[in-house]
């Protein structure tokens, strides 16, 4: 059993990293649109955030993969899966960029102005980079939280190490075995990605 659940983390892995990074690079842009002046930017936002995070993410990846073929839309596990955890990701990382975005002193936004920096350069060049440090620890937590949710795309027959489990199961019978496997599987992962984020922590807490 133990190849084939571990065959299905490295697609746990995957799912992970890709849902992750493409959740940043939107919670990047949502933030952005939250903290403008423009209402119409800032409703859109906050109405995304409000959606992504107010409904399961069960439901969203349901509707992905169940609901759009009513509408002519058919999306294959795989791409159902990175598009419905990428957007609930993206929801959770645009409020933990926006915190740390808030967290810059405003000193910071004065010494850019007087620069002569515009507003795209400012967030670029000096307030993100130091939002990102700040923001470190709550990312590693969503990676960890991320991590553990994939196993719910095994119900749209999504082959990562929760569903490897579930058909080892199903074909011996053998449910301690599988899902004991499984667990150590995850607890091995979420244990190693702790740790690397709490290295990157400490370097980069460093003055």
């Amino acid at each position: 059993m133990f190849p084939i659940i571990l065959k299905g983390s490295i697609m746990t892995i995957e799912l992970t990293v890709v849902s992750v990074f493409l959740g940043s690079i939107i919670g990047v842009l949502v933030s952005l649109m939250k903290l403008s002046g423009n209402k119409f930017l800032y409703t859109i936002g906050g109405f995304y955030t409000w959606l992504l995070r107010g409904t399961p993410i069960l439901l969203q990846l349901f509707f992905f993969y169940y609901g759009l073929p009513f509408v002519g839309i058919e999306l294959t596990p795989m791409y159902a899966a990175i598009i419905g955890l990428s957007l609930n990701s993206g929801a959770y990382m645009a409020e933990i960029i926006r915190g740390g975005i808030l967290s810059v002193d405003k000193g910071q936004f004065e010494a850019c102005k007087a620069l002569g920096f515009n507003y795209v350069q400012s967030m670029k060049k000096v307030v993100l980079p130091q939002a990102f440090k700040i923001i470190t620890p709550s990312v590693g937590n969503e990676f960890i939280t991320m991590l553990k949710d994939t196993s719910l795309v095994s119900t749209i027959s999504m082959v990562e190490t929760m569903r490897s489990a579930q058909l080892l199961y199903a074909s011996s019978f053998r449910p301690m075995e599988a899902f004991f496997i499984a667990g150590s599987l995850y607890l091995v992962m979420t244990t190693l990605f702790t740790t690397v984020f709490s290295l990157l922590e400490k370097k980069l807490s460093i003055y």
